[in-house]
């Protein structure tokens, strides 16, 4: 469980830090409302409490981690009103990202790897749920930066990951559905059809909406 040097390679050891306890908070090995107290995470992770102190700062700026009135820094509750905020704020954004993206004559070759990785999800063994969203992670960035605006790549980007939070796993019927419907949107942008881009991004945030929606139905 321990970091070194030598692991985190060319990535300082506060990135690397950083990255083992979102992979944490995202695995839901981390669940909401856990403290992150620095001496003891540097103890089980390795390191001295500077990295962990940095990665922690970094995680609250991203929102996955909280401090209340100055006190211990825990990872962030994200509620059910939280989670249709921040899909619709998606919508706005990622249905104008798709649009953009289809507009723009760029290599299609990253589509087109990405297209072949979700066909050979449908067509083998499922990958795990941090596998699924990574790809996912991964299309919907590619198409911000495609969009060609910075600013619109990390508004969407810091959204996403505050989505993955409450979905990264947890709804495992979606997979299928969803993987057809990233195979919509890449087809739609190789296309450079933004009408149809648009539409099939909506339709996919539309989606997700509803079965988070019935899985919190579900529960309650």
């Amino acid at each position: 469980m321990s970091i070194n040097q030598a692991q985190s390679g060319a990535k300082t050891l506060s990135a690397a830090v950083h990255d083992r306890l979102k992979g944490m908070i995202l695995g839901g090995d981390l669940p909401a409302g856990t403290r992150l107290q620095e001496k003891a995470f540097a103890e089980r992770l390795g390191v001295s409490r500077t990295p962990v102190r940095e990665a922690i700062a970094r995680l609250v700026s991203e929102g996955l981690v909280s401090r209340v009135n100055g006190g211990a820094p825990t990872v962030s509750n994200i509620s059910i009103t939280d989670i249709m905020e921040l899909l619709h704020v998606r919508r706005l954004l990622e249905c104008e990202a798709a649009r953009q993206a289809a507009g723009v004559n760029g290599p299609p070759e990253p589509f087109i790897s990405l297209r072949k990785r979700v066909t050979d999800f449908l067509g083998s063994e499922r990958p795990t749920p941090t596998e699924h969203a990574a790809l996912d992670d991964e299309l919907h960035a590619l198409i911000a930066k495609r969009a060609g605006s910075g600013l619109l790549h990390e508004l969407i980007v810091g959204l996403k990951l505050k989505t993955r939070m409450f979905d990264n796993g947890s709804i495992p019927e979606r997979f299928e559905p969803g993987c057809r419907e990233h195979i919509e949107i890449i087809d739609a942008i190789l296309a450079q059809d933004p009408n149809r881009a648009d539409k099939a991004m909506r339709l996919h945030l539309e989606n997700v909406r509803s079965a988070i929606l019935a899985h919190v139905n579900r529960l309650f």
